[in-house]
């Protein structure tokens, strides 16, 4: 147990950190208990858009791949920068673009493309990263304002160290809850009491209840951290376990008049190297010399909807240039890739989902307790003040008048 100024340091590095950031800590609690079901709150809110016409047999296949990269082809389209493919039987195929503006790119927004895999029709397109509260754009706008907080870069800095300061805030919680040793003092600290006061009731509920929370806190804390700020994480995993440094995967220069693969023959490919996983994803190549990136899910995935499953293909060869594989990864990366998953809840299925979904709730909780405990030992200390000026001014009257007599 800490005592005597430490401890006094160790509370109110605590209390500061909830006070200064606890708007943030509670905004992105609830907006994480949203998009924790994102995918069908938006194919719920926009089945126009995202509800395929009938089921469709998984996994897809790579001639509807083809079929689909070929309609998209025409006038409007073209090839996008990356196409996602259904993972669900009613899902449909969302191609993403570049949004372009007066200056070029606009940076943190893409079009995306809805095509049906039964008619091969165009559902429609919205613009990925474009606020409202419209029903086509809810969603995607409750998911920015949790990871950037609706400003870019800016605010997925601001949303890291916010997750850095809940997890240091949670380890000064835990070092101020650290009882004495003794099967009493224990006891105590687990409890959750009333005893006729709300203030006791709010004190150790926040205090007991904080401890139950706390490993589930930190988890949340340092995969958000991670997610949002890689670099500053990703060296600190390093230093204690082995971590694959990222590469860039070049394609071959191509002979002369030599046409890039389609999206087939990469699909086929990727599933001839993995003939167990469902391919999801297929990056297409921006410019000469890129590869193609094409994400799988492999069984038994901690990854539940897209996957982890990584491989880069040259865009004429086919040719495998690199992969990561989940199921034969080095500690750090699989220490990596277990944070959002666990950040989502979906490493443990629906009913991680739904842990996840009620314990958004827990920073509003604590935050309104902590308020509450900080507001009664503020006013506690404002009139044992008053009272010690109080006496002092009665002292100083009395010395007065024994001066005058």
């Amino acid at each position: 147990m800490v005592t005597g100024r430490l401890r006094v340091v160790i509370v109110k590095l605590h209390l500061y950190i909830g006070l200064i950031f606890g708007l943030l800590f509670v905004l992105m609690g609830l907006t994480g208990t949203t998009i924790a079901w994102r995918d069908e709150l938006d194919a719920w809110l926009n089945p126009d858009l995202l509800v395929a016409s009938a089921p469709v047999r998984m996994p897809v296949s790579s001639d509807t791949v083809q079929a689909v990269t070929e309609r998209l082809s025409g006038p409007g389209y073209g090839r996008p920068n990356m196409l996602m493919l259904p993972v669900e039987e009613l899902g449909v195929f969302v191609a993403w673009y570049p949004v372009k503006g007066p200056d070029g790119v606009v940076p943190g927004r893409s079009r995306q493309v809805m095509v049906d895999p039964v008619t091969l029709e165009v559902k429609g397109e919205r613009v990925w990263g474009e606020f409202g509260l419209s029903r086509q754009v809810l969603l995607p706008t409750l998911f920015h304002l949790h990871r950037y907080l609706l400003s870019g870069e800016t605010g997925k800095t601001i949303t890291g160290v916010t997750g850095m300061m809940l997890l240091i805030m949670v380890l000064l919680g835990i070092v101020a809850w650290w009882p004495k040793l003794r099967p009493r003092s224990v006891f105590q600290a687990f409890r959750i009491t009333h005893g006729g006061s709300w203030s006791r009731f709010t004190y150790t509920l926040h205090r007991a209840g904080g401890i139950f929370a706390a490993p589930v806190l930190a988890t949340i804390a340092f995969s958000g951290w991670y997610l949002n700020l890689p670099k500053w994480v990703t060296p600190i995993v390093s230093s204690v376990m082995t971590v694959t440094p990222p590469a860039k995967h070049a394609s071959a220069p191509a002979e002369p008049g030599a046409r890039p693969l389609g999206a087939a023959q990469i699909m086929a490919t990727a599933q001839a190297e993995y003939p167990d996983a469902t391919v999801t994803r297929i990056s297409f190549p921006r410019k000469a010399g890129d590869a193609y990136e094409v994400r799988l899910r492999q069984p038994d995935e901690v990854r539940k909807d897209s996957g982890a499953t990584r491989l880069w293909l040259d865009a004429y060869t086919g040719k495998r240039l690199g992969a990561r594989d989940p199921a034969d990864a080095p500690a750090g990366d699989t220490f990596l890739n277990w944070l959002f998953p666990l950040h989502t809840g979906e490493a443990f299925g629906v009913p991680g989902r739904l842990f996840i979904t009620v314990f958004g709730l827990a920073p509003l909780m604590f935050g309104i307790t902590g308020v509450l405990i900080w507001w009664k030992r503020r006013r506690g200390h404002q009139r044992h003040v008053t009272k010690v000026r109080q006496r002092a001014g009665i002292r100083s009257t009395r010395s007065a008048e024994k001066a005058e007599a």
